[in-house]
């Protein structure tokens, strides 16, 4: 026989009032086409429209215009992870979509004698603190110098550092 479990009226009205977490930043969410819970990666800026990139500031110089890899909320065993923990990983991620690039990026032949090193719409490694951050909508972007990506990749989720 299950016993009732009695809570002060003060504690339940508190979690009741407790907002819901949401997994994806609204501003992503706005941008996305068909949101699907079921996708490797939800939170994947190259499913943005285009309307909701074009709200996006433009990089001017050398830079990139840049959005950080989003951890997921919940692992793949169920668990879910605390938001600051999330948020730190966030801070500290080293792979990122590029989303612009200003008019000199890669232009100099000195510095790049084989050519850019990314283009528009694709996934790089970059430092870990790199580049000035900010949020546009509540998403997270980073303007980084042309010079601070390292590597490009195929998948995020497939990168993990120590």
């Amino acid at each position: 026989m299950a016993k009732k479990l009695f809570v002060p009226d003060r504690y339940a009205n508190k979690q009741k009032s407790k907002p819901p977490v949401s997994e994806v930043p609204k501003a992503i969410s706005k941008g996305f086409e068909s949101p699907e819970e079921n996708k490797k990666n939800t939170e994947d800026p190259s499913k943005m429209e285009a309307s909701a990139i074009d709200r996006l500031p433009n990089p001017v110089g050398y830079r990139l215009l840049v959005i950080p890899y989003y951890m997921k909320q919940k692992t793949a065993g169920g668990i879910i992870i605390p938001e600051t923990i999330r948020e730190r990983e966030n801070h500290a991620t080293v792979a990122a979509y590029v989303v612009k690039m200003g008019p000199d990026a890669y232009c100099d032949a000195n510095k790049f004698p084989t050519g850019a090193w990314c283009e528009d719409k694709s996934w790089v490694l970059m430092g870990r603190y790199a580049g000035n951050r900010f949020k546009v909508d509540g998403l997270e972007v980073r303007l980084i110098n042309d010079d601070n990506v390292i590597a490009t990749i195929l998948d995020p989720a497939d990168i993990s550092y120590v």
